[in-house]
């Protein structure tokens, strides 16, 4: 294995592992900061319970790390149980040439992921294929997709690369928690650093081109984005909602499926993902942004998509499958809870939830945003305002006096710990979606229609004319131009009946 392919990175040994050394120092410095400042102090004040303490405390979490085995995540596929996935991979690893013995688990989560494990004194590799892209990427897709995730451990699997991006991974993680390095010295080196994983993923999008063909490999890429932001916006809302009353949707992968049939659901799905990409100021992210992928992928070859298809790959065992991610998914300890050791790790049990069924239950009720009342109550306060009507004028008043950014930090409190390049994008879209929760219901109330069973953003008008009220706010904030959401106030009969 020489670790690299036609068109992949090359780095030099030395600069490498130099940038691999900083990133772990930075990564750590904070934790090593205030351990060096409790031993300090132990010896200046010959209290040594300083120093024991700390040590006991991170005892557990070492012994947890360096002694305990890892549970395999996910719902274990045995070739007998599904052949046509385990024809599939096997098609895929021998056009990639992956050689090593392959463990294929699903997952509950729309997430690609190949991993190494240790099973029975010797080495294999973990394939993790989430639910979601196995029920909605045709077979052609999906394959498109195992053959990305297998050249990246075909190509890729060196020591130096491994340790590059284990230590851009630790050090944007801490970007997020409570002992962050400082941000001047974290983000130049994941900027500098950001080329190398980005070129290996352009490179392994170039071989599953290779496999399977341009157009597929392309068409894969950008349903995976929607996929993904779609579930995380969607789905994970509908659980965390239902688990909060003591129940769990059985059919969630049913309702998600017709979701995605949706053009304003993928077409939402698609923005945010983009909206995320332009707030990646540190450079944390180990992808390009969609556009810079599709644009990279040639657009001629055919590949072997003859031989999978337009259709999904059906799972025999669908049922117990979704049955036992649902499960999962709802009694996981967290949000990517789906992907750590055990099966179901929270607190949570299966039976301690009820099971219902999403598409019977009252539609108004999942359309997104899930939180909707949160959000206008949330602008109510932050404009001193008792009414939503009211609410809304003066946070009109403020974008047209250019004071609008107060009150979204007032609701978001974070925005002022974020990088300046991105509090006005970010602050824009938190005002225009807490707006779009109050002005929704002066709407309906108006006699408009949600024009999606998903949304409750994308409305109907009585004449028949479709507006997307996020991005009429988006626009409306962010150009400081507060007519066109008086004009649909006005439309709501709002502001005749006060003038009145």
């Amino acid at each position: 294995m020489d670790g690299r392919i036609s068109g992949g990175p090359q780095v030099s040994a030395v600069r490498a592992w130099s940038f691999t050394a900083a990133m772990a120092a930075v990564a750590w410095l904070p934790l090593i900061g205030f351990l060096l400042l409790i031993a300090a102090g132990g010896l200046v004040w010959g209290g040594w319970q300083m120093i024991a303490l700390p040590m006991l405390w991170l005892l557990p979490a070492l012994y947890t790390r360096a002694v305990l085995p890892d549970a395999l995540p996910g719902r274990a596929v045995r070739p007998d149980d599904e052949p046509e996935l385990a024809a599939l991979v096997r098609d895929m690893a021998e056009r990639t040439g992956f050689g090593a013995p392959l463990l294929v688990r699903i997952v509950p989560e729309p997430a690609v992921l190949t991993y190494r494990v240790r099973i029975g004194g010797g080495h294999a590799y973990a394939l993790l294929l989430g639910l979601p892209l196995v029920r909605a990427l045709s077979a052609t897709h999906l394959a498109a997709v195992i053959a990305h995730e297998l050249a990246h451990e075909r190509h890729f699997d060196d020591r130096r690369t491994r340790a590059l991006l284990a230590a851009r991974v630790a050090l944007a993680e801490r970007l997020e928690g409570r002992l962050r390095p400082l941000a001047p010295l974290a983000a130049p080196l994941l900027r500098a650093t950001q080329p190398w994983p980005w070129q290996e993923e352009l490179a392994a999008d170039a071989e599953a081109a290779r496999v399977v063909g341009g157009d597929a490999a392309r068409e894969a890429v950008e349903w995976v984005a929607v996929i993904d932001a779609a579930f995380d916006g969607i789905a994970q809302d509908w659980v965390e909602d239902l688990v909060e009353e003591g129940s769990y949707p059985v059919d969630l992968y049913e309702a998600f499926d017709l979701a995605l049939q949706d053009p304003l659901v993928r077409a939402r799905a698609a923005r945010e993902d983009a909206e995320e990409e332009a707030l990646d100021v540190y450079a944390t992210a180990t992808h390009p942004p969609t556009a810079v992928r599709t644009a990279a992928l040639p657009h001629t070859g055919t590949g072997t998509s003859a031989a999978y298809g337009s259709a999904p790959l059906v799972l025999r065992d669908a049922e117990v499958v979704a049955e036992w991610c649902v499960q999962h998914l709802a009694c996981a300890d967290g949000p990517g809870g789906t992907l750590q050791a055990g099966g179901g790790g929270g607190a949570l049990r299966p039976e301690d939830l009820k099971p219902v069924r999403l598409l019977q239950l009252d539609a108004d009720r999942f359309r997104l945003p899930a939180d909707g009342g949160h959000r206008a109550e949330a602008l109510a306060a932050a404009t001193g305002q008792s009414s939503p009507t009211g609410a809304l004028r003066a946070a009109l008043d403020a974008v047209a006096d250019g004071d609008w950014y107060g009150l979204a930090r007032r609701m978001r409190p974070q925005l002022r710990w974020l990088p300046a390049a991105v509090r006005r994008s970010l602050g824009c879209q938190v005002l225009a979606s807490a707006m779009g929760a109050a002005l929704v219901p002066l709407l309906l109330e108006a006699g408009w229609s949600c024009t999606s069973r998903w949304m409750s953003t994308v409305l109907t008008a009585p004449d028949g004319t479709v507006v997307d009220l996020y991005e009429v706010l988006v626009t409306a904030v962010d150009g400081g131009d507060p007519a066109p959401v008086h004009a649909l106030l006005d439309k709501s009969g709002t502001e005749k009946a006060e003038r009145a």
